[in-house]
């Protein structure tokens, strides 16, 4: 059953980033721990993807997009061939690339050697993830850039009267920059009910909780007020989150608030809270104590 497949895929993409996370003594680990299930339920069961025709082994990283540099790509063929009748995803929180490294690895579309060119020198496998990196698409640069470019692409798969969707994943504090309120306007306004946008609300971001950063009230009345279909389900309820993610709305874009924990799966976590966005280890005891409370 596909239900069985998700947890596999979600408790692996957890367990990946975990280990990585204590090898390094760092890493964004929160981010595995509140994504892990919705994005398992994406990639298993939602998006309509073709094989990935990217290596699973990434290449180095090739230089700028550029009239004058033949030899650069992106890192969209891990999502397969861009057919009109397929989707497309979109990543805008770069800080998640780990984590989307790890669910590529897990559905058996990167290869596990992959990581080890993590943040390294020359490399494509970003630890920010860029244009070039396994999964992504566009650079989104400053958190928000993801859904204007996104939005773009919906367009022009409408003019082009392709049935694909364009899926677009994002963080709650994206919901902070004008940037995602402007984009939202030109989605309305060209009724792009062809875009679905999933967005992490886990409530902490780097410079901790959310509410004593930038309160954002009620997210889910202002997106309806600019136009957007609005779902609020719980992020770790992977049938809530398939059921929602067939709905095809009539006027406007799809928005589905996955509302979760950034330590769901490693409870451990929560005495850190809310100063979870890039979890790191001050001692080798430290890693130990985490590792064997989750272990346990």
């Amino acid at each position: 059953m596909w239900q069985d497949k998700v947890k596999q895929v979600a408790l692996g993409i957890r367990r990946r980033v975990f280990e990585h996370t204590i090898k390094h003594k760092g890493g964004y680990l929160s981010q595995a721990c509140s994504s892990a299930d919705f994005l398992a339920t994406l990639y298993v069961k939602t998006l309509k993807l073709s094989d990935g025709i990217a290596p699973t082994i990434p290449l180095p990283f090739a230089g700028v997009p550029s009239a004058h540099n033949p030899h650069s790509f992106t890192g969209a063929g891990y999502h397969g061939e861009k057919l009109p009748d397929l989707d497309r995803f979109f990543i805008s929180p770069a800080h998640y690339a780990l984590v989307i490294y790890a669910a590529l690895i897990e559905i058996g579309r990167m290869s596990p050697e992959g990581l080890a060119q993590f943040n390294q020198d020359g490399s494509s496998v970003e630890m920010i993830g860029a244009e070039h990196s396994p999964g992504m698409e566009v650079t989104t640069g400053s958190l928000a850039q993801g859904l204007s470019m996104a939005a773009g692409v919906a367009l022009a798969r409408k003019l082009r009267q392709e049935s694909g969707r364009v899926w677009v994943f994002m963080s709650d504090g994206e919901l902070q920059e004008g940037q995602t309120w402007e984009a939202l306007q030109v989605i309305n306004h060209y009724k792009l009910n062809n875009l679905a946008i999933i967005i992490d609300v886990n409530q902490q971001q780097c410079d901790g909780a959310m509410s004593s950063v930038l309160t954002l009230g009620n997210a889910a009345d202002k997106l309806r007020a600019f136009g957007a279909e609005v779902y609020e389900v719980d992020g770790h309820d992977i049938e809530a989150v398939a059921q929602t993610g067939e709905i095809y709305p009539q006027q406007s874009a799809l928005v589905i608030l996955a509302h979760t924990s950034p330590y769901q799966g490693m409870d451990f976590l929560a005495k850190r809270a809310p100063k979870l966005h890039y979890v790191r280890f001050q001692s080798a005891e430290e890693a130990q104590e985490l590792e064997q409370a989750i272990r346990t």
